[in-house]
């Protein structure tokens, strides 16, 4: 079996993985994320997750490499991680009382042959209507500024919700283990 490489600097990703008890290496991946024009989330997510993937293919050169990016979508809005208060504050106040989607892409490069498999998972967070102490209170407590869309589903986070829709909730953090577990499986990869 290759040694695998995630491609990634999040701690979140990171963490997610550790659930297969696979051993792995971190290498982040410095790529510019700028959407192409009229690109869709769907595109550029699964652009971005190859190309995060690729990036890092030189260094790890007999390895399989995990590429993985997200995208919140709200009104047709893309939503990035914040950075800072005032932005996060402007994305949940944009947030409140919506639906939500999370387009997390996922790529799994074999980096000696350069094949590649690749998904997309789409997660919808339905967010309560929030009052401005509500989000202020919350950001106070979780400082969520490197997350896209402003929360963290893992944290406290949670408390934002009516209810989430999607297929696995470990994309929500950064990560799609149920459809990366079947990517990795055409690469032999068992994890149980």
């Amino acid at each position: 079996m290759l040694p695998i490489v995630l491609a990634s600097g999040s701690a979140y990703r990171a963490e997610v993985l550790r659930k297969l008890r696979v051993d792995f290496q971190v290498c982040s991946s410095h790529i510019d994320e700028t959407p192409l024009p009229g690109e869709s989330a769907e595109n550029l997510v699964q652009r971005l997750s190859l190309s995060k993937a690729q990036a890092i293919s030189t260094r790890y050169p007999n390895h399989l490499i995990i590429g993985s990016d997200q995208l919140a979508v709200c009104g047709g809005q893309f939503l990035n991680k914040p950075g800072d208060k005032p932005r996060a504050i402007q994305q949940l106040k944009t947030q409140a009382g919506r639906a939500v989607k999370f387009y997390t892409g996922i790529c799994v490069l074999n980096s000696a042959s350069r094949h590649y498999l690749d998904d997309i998972d789409i997660c919808t967070t339905h967010f309560k209507a929030l009052s401005d102490s509500q989000i202020e209170r919350y950001l106070d407590l979780e400082q969520p500024y490197d997350c896209a869309g402003s929360f963290k589903s893992e944290g406290l986070g949670i408390a934002l919700f009516s209810k989430i829709t999607g297929d696995d909730p470990n994309a929500l953090i950064g990560l799609p283990l149920i459809k990366l577990i079947d990517l990795l499986k055409q690469f032999s990869v068992e994890v149980i």
